[in-house]
């Protein structure tokens, strides 16, 4: 913490899109006083939402949603906006607070708290805070046994940390030059899970199930993988025809679907198996994904 900072500073929230929200909503719950909600800057609004959201969030944290941001007196200021925005808007804030002394936190996966460079030659602690977990529009998840990854200067980063604490989520170091593979990391682990989830809807269509039927037939099946995963790990957790070398029934699948882009995915995650977990016949099973190559 910097010197004369309390143990839970005051929080302005820059942003009122899904992540913001819901992290306002963590440090409400969790004592923290959250004092703005920063939705404008030099009179417009901020792309992560509209300012309607941002009204609406801060009436339920009890924070204001000031036009002149020279009153700020929030300790610590959480940039909750997306990527592309994040330098933009401290540039933006630099010279309407005075950064002496404050705390300056970016969520961003994949940037480091060099975004927030502006604000550090001001005086400012700055770092980046990074959830591990997926936020959407009408979904706001716990954030109790959530990793952070932490990185930045060393009282911005000791702040952060213990507010991660006070959520009941679990920080830890990154260094900058990992960010992007955390990031990648990342959205293997959730948007592009959730790619694969869509591609499984287009074959089970190929299999005369529609969309709505598919999604509520996979769910126990998909819980079940989860549940495999987290008990067994991936190797343990792995079942099918890949694993047990069935080199007939892979021949079948991608004869079904040859043309289409899910014979693709197929092939990139069957590619994955041969090289990351426990498989039989693992040479005529490449022999095969071979020749399927367009």
């Amino acid at each position: 913490m910097l010197p004369g900072m309390t143990a839970k500073p005051r929080v302005a929230i820059v942003g009122a899109g899904n992540f913001g929200s819901a992290l306002a909503l963590a440090l409400s719950q969790a004592g923290y006083v959250i004092e703005t909600v920063i939705a404008r800057v030099r009179g417009e609004a901020l792309r992560d939402g509209s300012l309607k959201r941002a009204q609406k969030l801060a009436k339920m944290v009890g924070a204001r949603l000031p036009h002149d941001l020279s009153w700020v007196r929030a300790e610590l200021i959480w940039f909750c906006v997306p990527d592309a925005e994040i330098a933009r808007a401290a540039k933006s804030l630099a010279k309407k607070i005075e950064w002496k002394g404050r705390v300056a936190l970016h969520s961003s996966g994949a940037l480091t708290s060099d975004e927030l460079e502006v604000l550090r030659r001001r005086g400012a602690a700055v770092a980046s805070v990074h959830p591990l977990m997926t936020f959407v529009q009408g979904s706001r998840p716990s954030l109790a046994g959530v990793s952070f990854a932490v990185e930045g200067d060393q009282a911005a980063a000791r702040a952060a940390r213990r507010i991660v604490k006070a959520v009941g989520g679990r920080a830890y170091s990154i260094r900058k030059k990992d960010k992007a593979a955390y990031h990648a990391w990342g959205t293997f682990a959730s948007p592009l899970f959730t790619a694969l989830l869509a591609t499984s809807e287009q074959v089970a269509a190929l299999a005369g199930v529609n969309r709505k039927a598919a999604k509520q037939r996979m769910i126990p099946i998909l819980r079940q993988t989860l549940a495999n995963y987290a008990a067994f790990g991936a190797a343990g957790g792995f079942s099918g025809p890949i694993v047990r070398g069935d080199v007939d029934t892979v021949k079948r699948h991608l004869r079904v679907l040859r043309g289409t882009p899910a014979a693709e995915v197929y092939s990139a995650l069957a590619r994955a198996a041969l090289q990351y977990l426990p498989v039989k016949n693992k040479k005529s099973l490449k022999r095969i994904l071979d020749s399927s190559r367009i």
